[in-house]
């Protein structure tokens, strides 16, 4: 069975979110071969950049550190090296399954300072033929870029016709949740064309070391992924799907079989998985497999489950 997301066909409704393990072509060929139904690509911009200094990415628990991890702070910098010497990962991917059946697409995320950026990326990155683009408006620790003009309704619907107008395959905007109202946004990027939303990209966050006094984070501050920011992408979920007339795409805190579906109840008609891959890199197949037990069990159709929180009023 195909399953389409906003006129991307998957072979499941699983995704591996942008920054993770889509660095290269052949990491992103073996996520679809653990499983994964799509993959989106690290985000890419106009020229290379470095980055953020180390650390840029820690594990957060509880109890000083002694409990369970409960999510990750990172501050990454959206490192890149420009859409010119990327285009060799993605074309990696494309060819690297000998049978069209075991592939699965690749959905370049892009990002950049203005709608011009944006354009030159995507018809940068064309001729490698990625399925869809997915917008990178919502990075919350590059300055200039990601949430910095993408909490701003006006850009975000300014950024998303350019794109949609200079490429003649699905764009998909993923928003921050860090903003008064997401629904806005959302709004705005669905005036400008986007074929579906993606919610949501991390929460602002912040680790200091108590012995030293210093923040954890070379950048000092950064974005919170894992299981802790489920909750709140469920909500934005909700309320997007609520208020907008195309697809929303879930992302934030999925690492179970019960996460998607929750997320899919919420409104959400496919999902994206980021840090429960570094705990386990065939998590996509097992999130689908126990999310198929579940509807068969319960008699549920997949496209019942998507919005069923809603109609429970």
């Amino acid at each position: 069975m195909v399953y389409l997301a906003a006129g991307v066909p998957l072979k499941n409704p699983t995704i591996l979110a942008a920054g993770i393990l889509g660095t290269n072509g052949a990491s992103m060929a073996r996520v679809i071969r653990n499983g994964a139904g799509g993959v989106v690509t690290k985000s890419i911009g106009p020229i290379p950049v470095y980055g953020h200094s180390n650390p840029s990415m820690i594990a957060l628990s509880a109890d000083g550190g002694r409990g369970e991890t409960f999510g990750y702070l990172n501050a990454m910098g959206l490192p890149n090296p420009s859409y010119d010497e990327f285009r060799q990962e993605i074309e990696f991917v494309k060819t690297s399954f000998t049978d069209k059946a075991e592939s699965a697409p690749v959905i370049a995320s892009i990002f950049g300072g203005d709608a011009k950026d944006f354009v030159a990326v995507a018809e940068g990155l064309l001729p490698s033929k990625p399925d869809a683009f997915e917008l990178n408006v919502s990075c919350p620790h590059a300055k200039g870029y990601g949430a910095d003009i993408g909490s701003q309704p006006c850009h975000v619907e300014e950024i998303t016709a350019a794109v949609k107008n200079a490429v003649d395959v699905p764009v998909w905007v993923k928003l921050t949740p860090n903003v008064q109202n997401i629904k806005d946004i959302g709004l705005a990027a669905q005036a400008g064309g986007a074929d579906a939303i993606v919610a949501i990209n991390t929460v602002r966050g912040m680790a200091i070391d108590i012995h030293s006094g210093w923040p954890v984070l070379g950048n000092r501050s950064g974005g919170m992924s894992g299981p802790a920011v489920k909750p709140v992408a469920v909500k934005c979920v909700y309320d997007l799907y609520e208020a907008l007339e195309i697809p929303v795409i879930g992302v934030g805190g999925v690492s179970c079989w019960e996460d998607m579906i929750e997320m899919m109840m919420a409104g959400a008609s496919a999902v994206q998985i980021g840090s429960a891959v570094y705990e386990s890199e065939t998590i996509f197949a097992d999130v689908w497999s126990g999310a198929q037990h579940f509807m068969k069990e319960k008699g549920f159709a997949f496209d019942e489950l998507i919005g069923m929180a809603h109609r429970r009023k």
